[in-house]
């Protein structure tokens, strides 16, 4: 059996490490290299275990710094949820939700039903792994993106903070409907949903059914219009209720909002 590696060896190797800006490496080259000796590893094999041990770490830090960039105002996560109220053929959806594949497609999933039923956490937990498969990802409640357009709108910016937007590759909006928009406020949401169209993906949760949005956005072309972009790509998910019963929002808006001129 091979001997250990002398000290000038692992004092270089270590040195190679912080060097790379690999501390992972630094930390484990050594008790790795014990363990391939006594199970008698190949070099790739060592090598293999070694940078496997550095890349999990880097991903996990990269996870971490996504889900803190996201400010989600409480961490939640699909297995914390409890499915007892949702039908099987709606879990089904909500886990290939959770593969992530509707943000490569940039499609969008919102996210209906009464207050209590879980919307927020769901819409939570899909950007959680959404930042857990390398999407940047950030949320904010629908108040409060109108909040920081307009603020972008008062700078002349707004533009520039819809491009801003764009690079995260999902963006969760909560709370559509909770409190109503005027006018300005409804036009930039309107602007939101339409620079994110077949650009990137959007989460939305709402406590109306579509054919009420026009309530919130003041204005019944407005509204149509906003959900004829939002649902073009989207998985639209009724989450029920004692209190809330929706038909017809399963695979898209309803037939009234179909129609609507836009």
């Amino acid at each position: 059996m091979t001997s250990a590696p002398g000290k000038d060896l692992v004092s270089e190797v270590a040195f190679l490490a912080r060097e790379l800006k690999t501390p992972v490496i630094n930390e484990t080259f050594a008790v790795l290299g014990d363990q391939a000796r006594a199970e008698g590893w190949s070099h790739e094999e060592y090598l293999a275990a070694v940078l496997g041990r550095q890349v999990a770490s880097r991903t996990a830090n990269g996870t971490r710094m996504r889900i803190a960039a996201a400010h989600f105002p409480a961490i939640k996560t699909i297995e914390d949820f409890t499915f007892d109220h949702v039908p099987a053929a709606t879990r089904d959806v909500l886990a290939h939700m959770s593969t992530t594949t509707f943000i490569a497609k940039r499609d969008n999933v919102v996210l209906l039903g009464p207050p209590g039923t879980g919307k927020t956490h769901l819409a939570i937990a899909l950007a959680i792994k959404a930042a857990e498969a390398s999407y940047p990802v950030a949320f904010n409640s629908a108040t409060g993106w109108i909040t920081r357009l307009g603020a972008a709108h008062d700078k002349g910016q707004l533009e520039r903070e819809l491009r801003k937007l764009n690079r995260y590759r999902l963006l969760v909006i909560d709370e559509v409907g909770y409190l109503p928009f005027d006018t300005a406020a409804a036009s930039l949401f309107f602007q939101l949903i339409a620079s994110r169209y077949e650009t990137g993906s959007v989460v939305v949760t709402s406590n109306l059914a579509f054919s009420r949005w026009g309530e919130t956005l003041g204005d019944d072309v407005v509204a149509a219009a906003t959900i004829d972009r939002l649902v073009h790509h989207a998985h639209v998910i009724a989450l029920d209720g004692e209190s809330y019963r929706t038909r017809g929002h399963q695979t898209g808006p309803p037939p009234a909002t179909r129609t609507k001129t836009i």
